[in-house]
């Protein structure tokens, strides 16, 4: 019997085929010879204890205009497959929380989920990268108004971003003398009830926010470097940043090995690094992307490299 592969994400139509690392991983699944289902967030429930899945069967030819097929809607139990791979994007809200709860049943059933969905939940994309200090520039996290403006006296320069974005939304910068501190502020703590994360501005990212994707707590060989268009501080694709491929510097490896332990012992096999200049700013965990990017500016095959480690927890 083939290996059966479930992938729990955003609806097929809408993903953009050319870029998309759901769809990378997809293709070398077929390759391989495994069954490809898909499945929507919402489609998963749980009844008499066993965790359910509807969606469907499907398969890609991306060198076609139409470039996948879908079968007939299907009702699974998870246990059905031998991996599933959550792949849903962000926002990080209470349906994908619970998501991860119901993953974690099917773990306890016996599928292989990837990443592991305990540590999904666990580990904020902001807030993970506090437990590797010696990686990050100074930075604070609350939701003091006087707190964050104190932060802002001390280091001049500052970006302040919410915990649950994604692709750079609702990041800005702030100066000393920037006339609208007290409204930026207020909107992104929701007039100080919810904490947001301020950073120490780092001005290398001019040469690019850069993603090291993590396989199995080992750094893939290059990373995308993220430029930011002119007359923007985010380098994110998703707000106009043009990328670069390049090999990891000493610094981006020497980060790389003080998280890749952790992210190992955690079962967070597939992980995406945002690091800026010689700083760790995020921890990728949820959907990290730029497997195209990276494997087309660099001949490292990205894919492959990450189901030989999905082949081998497979093998155990």
């Amino acid at each position: 019997m083939p290996t059966s592969i479930a992938f729990i994400m955003d609806p097929i139509q809408g993903l953009n085929s050319a870029k998309d690392s759901t769809l990378a991983m997809a293709e070398k699944a077929q390759a391989l010879g495994w069954t490809l289902f898909s499945v929507e967030i919402n489609k998963l429930y749980v009844k008499e204890g066993q965790v359910y899945a509807r969606g469907f069967n499907f398969s890609v030819d991306l060198s076609q205009d139409d470039w996948y097929q879908s079968a007939e809607w299907q009702e699974k139990p998870l246990k059905d497959f031998d991996v599933v791979m959550m792949r849903k994007d962000p926002p990080f809200d209470m349906h994908y929380i619970y998501a991860t709860y119901l993953l974690e049943l099917a773990a306890n059933e016996g599928v292989l989920v990837l990443n592991n969905p305990a540590s999904i939940r666990n580990a904020n994309e902001k807030l993970f990268t506090l437990q590797f200090p010696q990686c990050t520039s100074p930075c604070f996290v609350g939701s003091d108004q006087k707190e964050i403006r104190a932060f802002l006296q001390t280091h001049k320069d500052i970006i302040l971003k919410p915990l649950d974005g994604m692709g750079g939304s609702s990041i800005f910068r702030v100066k000393e003398a920037d006339p609208n501190i007290s409204v930026i502020i207020e909107t992104l703590t929701q007039f100080q009830t919810m904490p947001i994360m301020a950073q120490r501005f780092i001005p290398e990212i001019v040469d690019g926010d850069k993603r090291i994707l993590m396989i199995n707590g080992q750094p893939v060989p290059f990373s995308l470097a993220r430029i930011p268009a002119k007359g923007e501080t985010r380098g994110n694709l998703a707000a106009g940043g043009f990328g670069r491929v390049q090999p990891l510097s000493d610094r981006d490896l020497w980060i790389a090995h003080q998280v890749g332990p952790s992210l190992k012992t955690m079962g967070l096999m597939f992980v995406g690094l945002d690091v800026i200049g010689d700083y760790l700013t995020e921890i990728n965990v949820t959907s990290p992307t730029c497997i195209r990017e990276i494997s087309k500016g660099s001949g490292f095959d990205v894919v492959s490299m990450l189901f030989d480690e999905i082949i081998a927890r497979l093998a155990k």
